[in-house]
């Protein structure tokens, strides 16, 4: 009997992975979790800003495919290209999908994108719980309270329902970046307080996995990074810089190794959810 393979995708928007990672840790349950499975480098394109960052991760596509070049998503081509839980639920039969955020774009028909796909035709399936979608706005209420909300509620989904396949972003790290800039002590306890975050997320999953008997394939990822005196888009080293961080909870397969594309991580974990 085959065991249930599952995904999640963390994104911490605008983080300078090597300060995080540095010893001490900033981030310390980012840290051991990258060390006990596999941290990937990843290369940004320029421009180095969320709406074009996102869209190459989630979609599977460049910025010259998907069209996104800044966060007023003007003329972009999302549509033609499947976001991660899009293209898990076409080609998965029966996919349960999630996604927690706090940055519209990502979700809100109404506005600017959004990069992940609206789909009404599982409007209905919301009952049963095929595809949930949990939004909040952290440009008007704040990052910091919203994320504790995401995060709360990545946290009881991931625990009663078990999706397929998820998405949960938190956009602290970033509002902070642009508000004090990269190295300012404002900045680091951001990267603490999402960091707790996500290990909270992390502890779940694998609750999750020791009690149901599932393989869990969790990957954490950014954006960006920030310079120091705060901000993004150019091409410096900083602000192209990303990271894959992959781990495995409740299986042993092996994990990839080397460097990855922003473009090429839709696939690449969908691959691992199609070896189920």
């Amino acid at each position: 009997m085959s065991v249930p393979r599952k995904l999640l995708l963390v994104g911490i928007d605008g983080l300078r992975i090597d300060d995080a990672l540095r010893a001490p840790a900033m981030a310390p349950r980012l840290a051991a979790f990258a060390s006990a499975g596999a941290l990937l480098p990843m290369t940004m394109e320029v421009p180095t800003i969320s709406g074009p960052g996102w869209s190459s991760i989630l979609t599977g596509t460049r910025l010259a495919e998907h069209g996104v070049v800044d966060n007023l998503f003007e003329g972009h081509r999302l549509r033609a290209h499947q976001d991660l839980l899009s293209r898990a639920a076409d080609t998965r039969p029966g996919c349960t999908t999630f996604a927690a955020v706090d940055w519209p774009p990502l979700v809100d028909p109404d506005g600017p994108g959004p990069i992940l796909t609206p789909r009404p035709d599982h409007a209905g399936a919301h009952v049963v719980g095929a595809h949930v979608v949990v939004a909040r706005d952290g440009e008007t209420r704040g990052y910091e309270p919203m994320d504790a909300e995401i995060a709360a509620a990545a946290r009881e989904h991931l625990r009663e329902a078990g999706p397929d396949v998820s998405f949960v972003y938190l956009g602290e790290v970033d509002e902070a970046g642009h508000r004090y800039g990269g190295i300012a002590p404002e900045y680091t306890a951001a990267i603490v307080r999402v960091d707790a975050l996500l290990g909270g997320i992390l502890d779940v999953v694998d609750e999750r996995a020791q009690t149901h008997g599932e393989d869990w394939l969790v990957a954490v990822t950014t954006d960006h990074g920030h310079v120091d005196a705060g901000g993004h888009g150019g091409g410096s080293a900083v602000e192209r810089r990303s990271f894959l961080a992959l781990g495995r909870f409740g299986g042993d397969d092996p994990l990839p190794s080397g460097p990855v594309a922003p473009h090429e991580v839709r696939d690449l974990l969908l691959a691992d959810l199609g070896r189920a």
